[in-house]
Parts: structure tokens; sequence; C-alpha cells
């Protein structure tokens, strides 16, 4: 695919105004919303496997989750972009990993 050019069309759907729906600020809609996309629920799909999931009864599906989101937070307010990466070194590290959720008052 070196040196061609390829285009793609998407169709969005607003609520805002003509006048207020130009190409730039749609296209910053469409980016932020990737972007979302792309930090919490991809990290949340393949790392954390939600998708793959059996857990479906009581309330362990919003424990998992709470744990999940807990994680992540704990993780991005340290900094830490790569989600999956970090949770392998904390896996071989529990001493770390206990200390990163002991100090997550200071983080938050």
């Amino acid at each position: 695919m070196k040196g061609k050019t390829t285009s793609e069309t998407a169709y969005l759907v607003t609520s805002l105004p003509p006048k207020k729906a130009d190409a730039s600020r749609l296209l910053g809609y469409n980016r932020a919303y990737w972007e979302i996309e792309n930090r919490l629920h991809w990290v949340r799909d393949v790392t954390f496997g939600e998708d793959r999931s059996q857990v479906r009864s009581g309330n362990a599906p919003q424990v998992k989750a709470a744990l999940t989101n807990l994680t992540i937070t704990l993780l991005r307010r340290k900094g830490i972009s790569n989600v999956a990466a970090a949770l392998r070194t904390y896996a071989a590290r529990s001493q770390e990993a206990l200390s990163l959720v002991l100090s997550a008052h200071l983080l938050l």
C-alpha cells in the first residue's frame, strides 16, 4: 500500500444545527469518541477480557467491573499508559502492587 492513497466515508448523526456541524467540529467529536474507545473500552475488552468473561450471576459482574475500573484508574493516575505491560509487571512484583493499592488515597 506504499504510496497509495485511500479514503473513507463516515456518517455521523448529530443534533447540532447545520451552522455548527462543520467538518472540523464533527471530526473533533469523532476523534474524541475513538480516543475513549481506544483508551478505555479496548483495554477493558482486550486486556481484562470482559467480552470473554463468564462472570454473569449475582453481584459478581458489578464487583468485577468495579475492580477493573479501580485498577485502570490507579494505573492511569500513576501515569501508566500501557495497562497490559503494567499488569504483567505488577503480577511479578506483588509487593509493588500492594503498595499501589495501599497508596491509592495519595493518587486520588
